[in-house]
């Protein structure tokens, strides 16, 4: 039996290692030009890039997330950096340019009826109608079919509102991306190996927070800013200690630890994903020792995923098994939370930017 040795959070060379959040990304761009404009997709019909909520911040020099590329996202941003450089007084056309899409293709934020006392209206130059702003709320909507007539053929239409972000709009956001954050699904990697570290860089693009606990300090160095890790002697605990819905897979250098973590992660009935690197032959082996040694039921043994990617695709490098893994992930997690994804709702319905 191994001797029992108390939990620490890998501490590197340098000191504690801090985790690079999306979050702390977020508030970085926010403090990095003095004028930012946020565009979100503020409505959708039919097929579209993004979903309703998801948004993009722009600055004069630079962009932070996306709303689903192509043309949308090129008029999006032109838009919102003429609303950056262009300070209202005397820099607006009063009327509307010459473009390339057709009539109604922008318009103002609804309703645009008379400019109210004290405001001032005017035109952005833009490849559609004219789209309305009041000095004192500075904003731009734009109403794109996703036809031909922009290049690109998703058939939908989207709704851009574009807002230049004040103090309390990217306080708001900071909050929305927290709320978000918090609730991020949890991902465990066990094991730092070859493929832990392909399946850590992967996942750590995804809207997950991902953990890699290990045995090994050094098999931890290396690891993406944005995924926290744990050092640790005893990582089934962490399993034990795992919110509910959370998604394990279980590549350690050591077959024995994996039938202990797998074997923990198998007896929760309330995960999302247990997955487990290996051949038949180990998966096999693992279920004689479940069912004989560990006390496990078939039941819970037939939730095991193994090998983790699956076995169609008979390739072995660690970037294939990682992606096919990471799929394997994200999809169990949808399956998992449909249900109550109506439980989780970001405040004001923003998707934060991967």
């Amino acid at each position: 039996m191994r001797a029992i040795r108390a939990e620490k959070t890998y501490i590197s060379r340098t000191g504690m290692r801090m985790m690079n959040s999306k979050v702390q990304s977020l508030r970085d761009f926010l403090a990095s030009a003095d004028r930012i404009a946020l565009v979100e997709v503020a409505g959708t019909k039919g097929s579209t890039p993004r979903e309703k909520g998801a948004f993009m911040l722009v600055s004069r020099a630079a962009i932070f997330g996306t709303i689903g590329g192509g043309q949308l996202e090129y008029m999006a941003i032109d838009k919102a950096r003429q609303m950056l450089f262009s300070p209202l007084e005397g820099e607006m056309s009063a009327k509307p340019t010459e473009g390339v899409l057709s009539e109604g293709t922008a318009r103002a934020l609804s309703p645009v009826d008379p400019t109210p006392p004290g405001s001032f209206a005017a035109t952005l130059p833009s490849r559609g109608r004219g789209t309305r702003i009041e000095v004192d709320k500075v904003c731009a909507t734009l109403d794109v079919p996703l036809g031909p007539e922009i290049g690109q053929c998703c058939g939908g239409r989207v709704e851009v509102l574009i807002r230049l972000a004040d103090a309390a709009l990217a306080a708001d956001l900071v909050a929305a991306a927290e709320a978000e954050e918090a609730h991020l699904p949890r991902v465990y990697v066990f094991g730092g190996g070859h493929v832990g570290q392909a399946l850590a860089s992967t996942i750590a693009l995804l809207p997950v927070h991902c953990v890699v606990i290990e045995t090994r300090a050094e098999a931890l160095e290396g690891m993406p800013e944005t995924v926290e890790t744990r050092l640790t002697a005893m990582p089934e605990a962490m399993v034990r200690n795992a919110p509910a819905g959370a998604c394990f897979a279980i590549l350690t250098h050591d077959h024995a630890l994996d039938f202990l973590i797998v074997a923990e992660a198998l007896k929760r009935g309330d995960t999302a994903y247990v997955g487990m690197i290996g051949s038949k032959t180990k998966k096999a082996t693992f279920r004689n020792w479940f069912l004989k040694s560990a006390a496990g039921s078939e039941a819970e043994f037939a939730r095991l995923v193994s090998p983790i990617g699956g076995d169609t695709v008979k390739d072995k490098r660690p970037q294939v098994i990682a992606a096919l893994a990471a799929a394997e992930i994200m999809t169990a997690l949808v399956s998992h939370n449909a249900p109550s994804s109506a439980d989780h709702q970001i405040p004001h319905g923003r998707v934060m930017a991967g």
